[in-house]
């Protein structure tokens, strides 16, 4: 079960961060940023890309979308986003619980910039009821620290 894989990772590599489970829904950054009190742009979304024969992921702010030009640049081809089934098979988790965290194998996560303007952010966590507050120096810490631009923010983002 994801959530169980999540849970396991965070005591392995982060003890000190709590898995917040919630009775209501987190499966969408709206739903997300209201359960937690915070502005979308805080939920950090991780998204699941092929781009040519490579798979990884790209966490972003909630608010933000995937730039096509950016992520052209960015990671040297057009990025397509993954499936409902591959994504289950990349990271054993559903849409909508879809995390950085509990992953079944190493993959390439990269962090769009996007997010810098944030102390605290919250990832998913594994289910759709599910989350994981910290800040964005720690999320990039467990996730491998590599920074992209590849993300579009909307027009009326600050």
């Amino acid at each position: 079960m994801s959530l169980s894989t999540v849970r396991d990772d965070l005591a392995r590599r982060a003890p000190d961060l709590e898995l917040i489970v919630t009775e209501a829904s987190t499966a969408t950054v709206q739903l997300a940023a209201e359960v937690h009190g915070v502005e979308p742009g805080q939920i950090a979304k991780t998204l699941c890309i092929r781009v040519k024969d490579e798979e990884f992921l790209l966490v972003t702010r909630g608010d933000a979308r995937l730039d096509n030009a950016k992520s052209k640049a960015a990671f040297g081809g057009r990025p397509r986003m993954l499936g409902a089934e591959d994504v289950l098979r990349l990271t054993s988790h559903e849409v909508g619980g879809v995390c950085p965290f509990g992953l079944p194998a190493p993959l390439p996560i990269y962090l769009d910039a996007s997010l810098k303007i944030y102390d605290l952010v919250i990832p998913a966590g594994g289910d759709t009821h599910a989350s994981v507050k910290l800040g964005l120096a720690r999320l990039a810490e467990l996730c491998g620290n590599q920074w992209v631009d590849a993300c579009q923010l909307p027009e009326n983002a600050g």
